[in-house]
């Protein structure tokens, strides 16, 4: 193309920028509870802004995710690779020159691009930022339980109106590092001093029938992942001292594989200590990588930069736990929609994407007046495995399980119930006993979580000091994964592909090789009308425990072939 045409497309693109529009007009702006702000970010400090693109082909690519995810198709387990899925999706030739145009314009410079070619991630300087971006106002805010610092702006921005065909969000702009899990107070009761006194590997291994020999075998080339987006690190000291205390009975990797992204030299994190603990005593003797977003610029989104780094990656562990969430009606329907195909990308290619369920139980919000259940994100997107909580009836028994009242669950307001659990779900909203008022939750939106674990009681070891009763579905997430890595392990060996995305196996097969989990109610709303009460379990599916929690050997045999 000429110098001519070109300066006439930038021309284009400035006047078209008289007129603009927010693509993002539906994204909650709220100061997080403990966050506060230092004021404007100085016009000439540099800011790193990541750009999705607009995707081509996406009905196509949900198309392939069910044939390769669904064992009654001829496709099952011929899942695509990076190159295929960016064939597929990466943006058209006129989006990538017009954006690039747009932003070389603007003084925009090392920007760098993934695999896929649909996110684009620039330096630019606060003032080119504030001038490319109408509206944003950049300033520097800290908080959180590590006093993390970002930078974010309290205002909507707007893209030049020609521009929406070619771009769904910039990122960087709003959205906050997510909360850490909470640590229960000690149960007060006083147990048999002879029985368990919470939950280790030994728990774990002796509820969900694993013996000394189900561990990874060390010759295939199976690995595991979790990724973490707070300001956390894991220390390797931590994990010998945690298996030299709870892993003598089972054959373990004695340190990570792996380390993507920084990792400092601070203070352990009770969350990045859990996650690595169990998920390398529950996928004992796998290899195991950690994400880690320490160290990451200020203006980034730790766990888009992670959904970056997966579209960048032509080599990637089987399995992944995440441990990240927030309200469905905090973040813009474009940005729901877009990370929501970043997981069909992740489908189509084989992994396994585990997230946590919540917290919160049924969660609760006021809409004009009335009370309703709040649904949490990426819990509610139907291309994820999501997990649940359990307790055992006696915390100090290893008996059968009851619903942890915090488990996350519920229904979607934005995703509508994708086909694979639509007998489920019927058959319980037609069943249940306890169903709340309708008016409380979308009976037709994706349902979660679909499978549960243990997630009350844990113990974790930080900074060298053993620390009990940690609680929360960022603890039944990795030991649910390891127990995925151990059949992925047993697949391998056996000449099949990697499980892959799990959801259409999981309902087809009816929870089969899972303890079911069926009595308890989550926690909701504290008004007259539900009295705390969410949903409650029951026979087969139900929105607070799923499927219910791993018996390894049936689940092993369910899952093996083909």
């Amino acid at each position: 193309m000429g110098l001519q045409a070109r300066l006439l497309g930038l021309l284009a693109l400035v006047v078209a920028g008289k007129c603009t529009y927010n693509p993002e007009p539906d994204q909650r702006w709220m100061l997080p509870p403990g966050w506060v702000s230092l004021g404007r970010v100085d016009p000439e400090e540099e800011l790193s802004l990541t750009f999705a693109l607009k995707q081509r082909n996406l009905e196509r690519l949900s198309e392939l995710v069910q044939a390769v995810s669904d064992p009654s198709s001829p496709q099952y387990g011929k899942y695509l690779t990076l190159e295929d899925v960016a064939e597929l999706v990466q943006p058209s030739p006129l989006t990538l020159l017009t954006v690039q145009k747009w932003l070389s314009a603007a003084g925009a410079r090392n920007c760098d691009s993934v695999t896929t070619q649909d996110f684009l991630t620039c330096w630019l300087s606060v003032r080119q930022a504030e001038l490319l971006l109408p509206g944003a106002e950049f300033h520097r805010y800290v908080g959180g339980p590590t006093k993390t610092h970002v930078i974010r702006s309290p205002h909507p921005y707007q893209l030049p109106q020609a521009l929406a065909p070619h771009v769904d969000f910039v990122g960087g702009l709003h959205r906050f590092p997510p909360s850490s899990p909470r640590q229960r107070p000690e149960p007060q009761q006083v147990g048999t001093v002879s029985l368990h006194l919470g939950v280790t590997p030994s728990v774990l291994r002796q509820r969900y029938n694993l013996t000394a020999k189900d561990v990874g075998s060390g010759t295939t080339n199976n690995s595991q992942a979790c990724a973490q987006f707070l300001e956390q690190y894991f220390h390797n000291s931590d994990l010998t001292e945690f298996m030299r205390l709870f892993g003598g009975s089972f054959t373990h990797q004695a340190s990570v594989a792996k380390v993507v992204g920084k990792q400092g030299r601070g203070r352990a994190g009770i969350e990045a200590s859990l996650d690595v603990e169990y998920l390398m005593s529950a996928g004992a003797n796998i290899s195991t990588w950690v994400y880690s977003s320490p160290g990451r610029h200020e203006a980034q989104e730790p766990f888009l930069q992670w959904l970056l780094l997966l579209s960048n990656e032509s080599s990637l562990p089987h399995v992944h736990t995440v441990s990240y969430g927030d309200d469905e009606d905090s973040l813009s329907s474009i940005y729901i929609q877009r990370v929501n195909t970043e997981f069909m990308k992740a489908a189509a290619r084989g992994l396994t994407l585990l997230f946590a369920s919540g917290d919160t139980g049924a969660g609760c919000w006021s809409v004009s007046g009335r009370h309703k259940f709040r649904p949490s994100f990426p819990a509610s997107s139907p291309y994820v495995t999501t997990v649940g909580g359990t307790s055992f009836k006696n915390p100090f028994l290893i008996t059968d399980e009851v619903v942890d009242y915090i488990s996350g669950g519920g229904f979607s307001n934005v995703f509508p119930r994708p086909p694979y659990q639509e007998e489920a779900v019927a058959q319980f909203l037609k069943s249940s006993s306890h169903l709340p008022p309708s008016s409380y939750f979308n009976a037709s939106g994706r349902a979660y979580p679909d499978v549960a674990a243990l997630s009350d009681g844990y113990w974790v070891v930080s900074n060298m000091v053993p620390i009990p009763w940690v609680s929360g579905t960022s603890a039944s997430t990795p030991v649910f994964g390891g127990i995925l890595s151990l059949i992925n392990e047993h697949r391998i060996l056996n000449g099949r592909p990697p499980l892959g995305f799990l959801n259409p196996r999981l309902y087809q097969q009816h929870g089969t090789g899972l303890f079911d989990v069926t009595h308890g109610c989550h926690e909701s709303c504290l008004n007259e009308e539900v009295e705390g009460q969410g949903f409650c379990s029951g026979p087969g599916w139900d929105p607070v425990t799923g499927w219910g929690t791993p018996n390894f050997p049936a689940l092993l045999k369910t899952l093996l072939n083909p």
